[in-house]
């Protein structure tokens, strides 16, 4: 019993320490593919290093590019529904006869049972943000996989951001901005890892003990 409380008092104070699990698929993150660069066509104006094209597109298309992904998650769902029943029934029956003065004129019986039952059920969330995210992969029909994390630490703990989806490059706006809402396949979470301090681990571990011990 002794090995097995400590066991149990380990495993809780390493779990607090654990990256917590994602719903985001993939790797969060992708380097640029090398490209072999072919020899540099100088002219008396034109240099290959330094050429820029007065009207290209800078949207992002390749593995490696980056995006900003502005996160606009908005739901609500709600449900309800109401039962009602109702039952009821009666029988008599009569004394014959010379019987009817004795025993009376007759018996009856009745009975009803009533049903009612409500349920209501509500859910809402929000979730507002912007994080920069990656280009993984480049699909046939060009449309890009991105996916992104972003961690951020407070004081007893690491906040994780994290993304991933399929982007189409018709909704790339400008500055290689995209909203949530039309990225398809979207995995969006936030979630912490926060460390217990030394008095809520004692709290904790004291109240296990005490719903253990037979007293």
């Amino acid at each position: 019993m002794k090995n097995t409380l400590v066991i149990v008092a380990l495993a809780l104070v390493a779990g607090c320490s654990t990256t917590p699990s994602s719903i985001v698929q993939g790797p969060t993150s992708s380097r640029p593919m090398l490209v072999q660069a072919a020899p540099a066509n100088d002219g008396a104006i034109y240099n290959a290093n330094s050429y820029r094209p007065m009207f290209e597109d800078r949207r992002a298309r390749h593995i490696g590019d980056l995006l900003t992904i502005n996160i606009t998650e908005r739901t609500s769902a709600g449900k309800s529904g109401a039962t009602t029943g109702s039952k009821s029934g009666s029988a008599s029956f009569t004394v014959p006869g010379p019987l009817q003065a004795k025993l009376g004129a007759g018996v009856g019986l009745e009975g009803a049972n009533k049903f009612a039952d409500a349920d209501t059920q509500s859910a809402s969330n929000n979730f507002t943000g912007t994080i920069g995210v990656t280009v993984t992969e480049v699909l046939a029909n060009g449309n890009l996989i991105v996916a992104g994390e972003k961690q951020v630490a407070m004081n007893k703990g690491i906040e994780y951001i994290r993304f991933s989806g399929m982007v189409a490059p018709d909704t790339i706006q400008p500055g290689n901005m995209v909203s949530s809402t039309v990225i398809a396949d979207a995995r969006v979470e936030y979630r912490t890892n926060s460390r217990v301090d030394k008095a809520e681990m004692s709290n904790m571990l004291s109240r296990f003990f005490q719903s253990v011990l037979p007293f």
